[in-house]
């Protein structure tokens, strides 16, 4: 398995590439570049490392995970973005999200709540040599209001409502997007459109997430 692990899985990144993401819809080139690009398993316990490519969330530790591929690439497609955008990207979790946002030309700015993991994801981010992701300690669900306007906000973690504050650090024309908590235990995942002081709101469907933890969050 440490063998496996580590060395470049390129060739699993394309069946992966093939059969959990292009199959299923997502079609921006960026994305699927990114995709193809960063090494998941680089970015999850050793323990786990092996089943990088399956098409599932995996445990990284305190009670969180890492998104499945699929998750990864249709937030990124459904955020619109593009080089030189500014994301502010909240649950850095292992980091892998941060990454791959990263390789489509972003400039990232990541929160954790966890300190253990957020320091995690700096280990992996470095180790990986991503560049252009900056991992920050702290409650995700008041943004970085210092490092605002944000031309997108994407959330690997289910809350209530969208917080107050991404929409005030969100560009005109920003994107948001995150799962919400619905009735009877269901999320789905929307994105909100910031123009200028309007927004709209697009259903992209249902999907499972970790509870957003914070002051605007479920715990």
């Amino acid at each position: 398995m440490g063998d496996r692990a580590g060395r470049d899985r390129a060739d699993e990144r394309q069946v992966m590439l093939e059969w959990h993401i292009r199959a299923r819809g997502i079609e921006d080139p960026r994305v699927l570049e990114a995709m193809a690009a960063v090494p998941r398993e680089r970015f999850l316990p050793p323990s786990v490392a092996a089943d990088a490519y399956a098409d599932s969330p995996l445990p990284i530790g305190h009670g969180q995970t890492i998104s499945q591929p699929y998750i990864v690439a249709l937030t990124a497609e459904a955020g619109l973005l593009k080089p030189g955008d500014r994301v502010l990207d909240v649950g850095t979790g292992s980091g892998y999200a941060a990454a791959v946002y990263a390789a489509i030309g972003a400039e990232v700015w990541s929160i954790e709540f966890v300190p253990e993991l957020a320091e995690q994801a700096r280990v992996a981010l470095t180790a990986a040599a991503v560049e252009h992701v900056h991992v920050v300690t702290g409650d995700g669900t008041l943004g970085l209001p210092d490092h605002a306007p944000f031309d997108a906000i994407l959330a690997a973690a289910a809350g209530p409502d969208i917080p107050a504050p991404w929409i005030d650090q969100l560009a005109d024309g920003g994107r948001i997007v995150m799962p919400l908590e619905r009735n009877l235990g269901w999320q789905q995942l929307v994105r909100v459109t910031r123009h200028g002081d309007e927004t709209t709101l697009d259903d992209l469907g249902a999907v499972r997430f970790v509870p957003l933890r914070g002051e605007h969050g479920l715990r």
